[in-house]
């Protein structure tokens, strides 16, 4: 999604908590994770839903905002032989992560015991934990910070999503709405607009 339609949808989801809902939960993001430096940001979905667009637009936020922080390693429930690196990492990376690292859980429905079980364990080791998803109590009971999105939300996850790449690759995202002059963002909003795309993924 670029930032046009995430702008229009801001737009369309003013007065409700979405927009500042998910700014906050993408400074937490921020802020769980080392500046500087990727390799820090661990993505994961369930073994139904992989969050592999999400991925892709946290790396595209990586590369356009110069954070590359941002860009996660994408931790899959099945790797095949031949899958390029960036799509190879398993289930037993979760087993190696602890102090300085972010999990960040993607589960639109209960995960299941054994990656709850990872997950739990991860953040017994010292990682901090994020969750978006679907309102399931043992996921939102892991989290140190939870963004839910369900059948009674305004939004469906896939638009949170959107909506939390987009937010932790803003300049601004530390700062209040509207603290920015309108030139400024105009100016920022023609520069995204005009950068070719990362290339690798």
């Amino acid at each position: 999604m670029d930032a046009v339609r995430v702008a229009l949808l801001r737009e369309v989801l003013s007065g409700t908590e979405w927009p500042e809902a998910t700014r906050r939960f993408a400074r937490a993001l921020r802020a769980s994770v080392p500046p500087g430096c990727g390799g820090g940001l661990l993505l994961v979905g369930t073994e139904q839903y992989e969050p592999w667009h999400l991925a892709a637009h946290l790396m595209d936020e990586a590369a356009w905002s110069g954070l590359p922080e941002l860009t996660p390693t994408l931790v899959r429930h099945r790797v095949r032989t031949g899958d390029p690196a960036q799509l190879a990492v398993g289930l037993g990376r979760l087993e190696a992560a602890g102090r300085g690292e972010t999990l960040l859980l993607v589960a639109p429905a209960s995960p299941g015991a054994g990656l709850l079980q990872r997950v739990h364990d991860a953040r017994r080791a010292g990682a901090t934990v994020l969750t978006l998803d679907g309102g399931d109590p043992e996921v939102r009971g892991l989290a140190h910070e939870s963004l839910t999105a369900n059948q009674s939300s305004a939004v469906d996850l896939d638009t949170v999503q959107h909506l939390v790449s987009a937010a932790a690759g803003e300049n601004n995202v530390s700062a209040p709405r509207g603290r920015r002059p309108f030139k400024e963002r105009l100016a920022r909003l023609a520069d995204r607009l005009t950068s070719p795309p990362p290339t690798g993924w």
